[in-house]
């Protein structure tokens, strides 16, 4: 498998078994858990150890080589469970989809499958990478939400992977980024990221985006997606619409930026995206600790739905849909 810059890397297959570094416990410590069976990495899925919507694929990819080699009459029951961990990431049923559509009882040909699915995501947040680092204009200063780098992707990231082409080419100059409740993706995993390959960031409260806006012109805002629908709809991180909302109001551009596979076009519009709701306790508490008093319910949808009218570019590694329109989205993906 192709190696990413810098050695940013959040998946790993070695000897039959699948290595996952643990994200929940970045950026203090750098733990890899090993996964040997469909059941484990389903629970790794769930658990957000390896979490963005590329790498949950290809973790699945790798959840289903794992069942064929202990039990192939198991493949089945193996990709229910694998489908059932994260209903909202479309990456994760295409992945299987396609792992499906290979399976003939050839354990050599599904373990290729998967490492051709790792390789080729890579492949792709590159030429993404390309292609939306030429709409940014030198000097600019961006904003993006939750972690869609390296640690979400197979190497090099999506919304993070046009960040970190436009630096290189001199386009970026400076990076702002969410803190992104109540995982903290941005402040563990985008900070940890940036940081580590010298990209000029700062961090700043969720609530924040509106003043930051209102007081230092952003050009940008890039994020990644979960699903997108025909229409151009994206369902990404909690937190994405109201970005979107914002970023209008004060004149930023907004970029999507994701894989091919991220696209439903079965879905006429979000408003049949299924969104994931989590347990209350992510918003109650704080590792461990209650923050709120005992007894406190919360609403905890860990995704939303930002209209395709908010949306100036939609990336893929196809090419770039500008505006994302439903004749626009066909055409690019063919």
């Amino acid at each position: 498998m192709t190696e990413t810059s810098k050695g940013v890397q959040a998946i790993r297959w070695q000897g039959g078994v699948l290595q996952l570094l643990d994200q929940r416990l970045l950026p203090v410590d750098e733990r890899w858990i090993d996964c040997r069976t469909a059941v484990e990495t389903a629970a790794a899925i769930h658990d957000m150890v390896v979490r963005g919507a590329p790498a949950i694929g290809i973790a699945a990819a790798f959840g289903l080589v794992l069942a064929a080699r202990r039990d192939p009459a198991a493949f089945d029951a193996a990709e229910a469970v694998l489908a059932a961990s994260r209903p909202t990431a479309v990456n994760l049923h295409w992945a299987l989809k396609r792992m499906r559509g290979v399976w003939t009882g050839d354990l050599a040909r599904l373990e290729a499958e998967a490492v051709a699915i790792f390789d080729e995501d890579l492949a792709q947040n590159l030429t993404m990478a390309r292609f939306g680092a030429e709409l940014i204009a030198p000097g600019s200063r961006v904003l993006t939400h939750c972690n869609t780098g390296a640690l979400a992707t197979g190497g090099h990231g999506t919304a993070l992977g046009v960040i970190r082409t436009a630096w290189a080419q001199g386009r970026i100059a400076e990076v702002y980024n969410t803190e992104t409740r109540p995982w903290l993706q941005g402040a563990r995993l985008t900070a940890w990221e940036l940081m580590r390959e010298g990209i000029p960031g700062q961090l700043i409260a969720d609530g924040a985006a509106a003043h930051l806006m209102s007081t230092i012109r952003i050009d940008w805002v890039i994020v990644g997606a979960d699903r997108i629908a025909a229409n151009g709809d994206t369902a990404n991180k909690i937190g994405t619409h109201m970005l979107a909302v914002v970023a209008r109001h004060y004149g930023a551009k907004f970029m999507v930026v994701a894989p091919s596979g991220t696209f439903d076009l079965s879905l006429a519009s979000g408003d049949l995206i299924p969104i994931e709701e989590r347990t209350a306790k992510e918003l109650t508490e704080f590792k461990g600790a209650q923050i709120a008093p005992a007894g406190m319910r919360a609403f905890n949808p860990v995704f939303d739905v930002t209209p395709a009218s908010l949306i100036d570019a939609i990336v893929c590694e196809r090419g770039v849909a500008t505006p994302p329109t439903t004749a626009a989205l066909k055409a690019l993906l063919g």
